[in-house]
């Protein structure tokens, strides 16, 4: 026997229906759009990192300097370290608990660039137990990087009155040292000598990429509704019509 069509529960079911399809269409999209964008970056910096190494920035163009266009530049600067001003930045690594040595290096326009000579492990924190630092004029070749001014998920703050440092905040470090006219970006030296510390070379140049595999999921959940949707206008119409459609 027929029955008439459940129209409020129809129109309720298709009104859901269309809102999930849509929105999980829009970010299966949307993820898509990303995937093209990370993939472009990637390419965008494998170039920056493997291109001849250019004059690091001047104050000149300090204002003009930008993340998307500018970090992991293979750059080159010349100058003279500034020892007594080394900061050691806490970080993980391949060795266990270790430091990044950073350490002022003025140039010969005055101006003063932060470079990160390489990673020591927590025994070679202090620098009477490594090779001495180097003196007189250096060139120094690296990755431009940009400060990590900005705290991430349980990071530990930096505290500068106990000179216990955890991101690499070029401005409060310049801050803390007392140094003027700095960079506002930092320099990752390359690997010089294997057998000493601090060691360079140790920048990591990764980028996740889970966009597409994201899109998969959100066009699969559009196609699980979708399918959702058309088993209950089947059973309805079943219904209606007296069919095997009824249960």
């Amino acid at each position: 026997m027929s029955r008439p069509l459940r129209w409020p529960l129809l129109i309720i079911v298709t009104l859901v229906a269309t809102l999930a399809i849509t929105g999980f269409a829009s970010l299966g999209t949307w993820q898509l759009r990303r995937l093209h964008w990370k993939i472009d970056l990637i390419e965008r910096v494998d170039a920056r990192v493997h291109a001849p190494a250019q004059p690091a920035p001047g104050p000149a163009d300090w204002p003009a300097i930008t993340r998307p266009r500018d970090e992991y530049r293979h750059v080159t600067l010349h100058g003279t370290f500034l020892n007594d001003d080394e900061v050691q930045v806490y970080t993980p690594s391949d060795f266990g608990p270790a430091y990044w040595v950073m350490t002022p290096l003025r140039r010969d326009d005055d101006s003063i660039v932060m470079v990160n000579r390489g990673v020591v492990p927590e025994a070679q924190r202090d620098p009477a137990t490594r090779t001495a630092a180097p003196t007189g004029p250096q060139t120094v070749t690296g990755l431009l990087r940009l400060p990590e001014d900005q705290g991430w998920l349980f990071s530990q703050d930096n505290r500068p009155e106990d000179d216990a440092w955890y991101r690499r905040d070029i401005a409060a470090i310049a801050a803390a040292k007392g140094l003027g006219h700095v960079a506002p970006y930092f320099v990752d030296q390359e690997k010089t000598d294997s057998d000493t510390w601090p060691r360079g070379g140790q920048t990591v140049v990764s980028f996740r990429n889970a966009h597409l595999s994201y899109a998969i999921t959100w066009f699969a959940l559009a196609l699980m509704v979708l399918a959702g949707y058309a088993l209950f206008l089947r059973h309805e119409l079943g219904r209606s019509r007296g069919g095997s459609g009824e249960s």
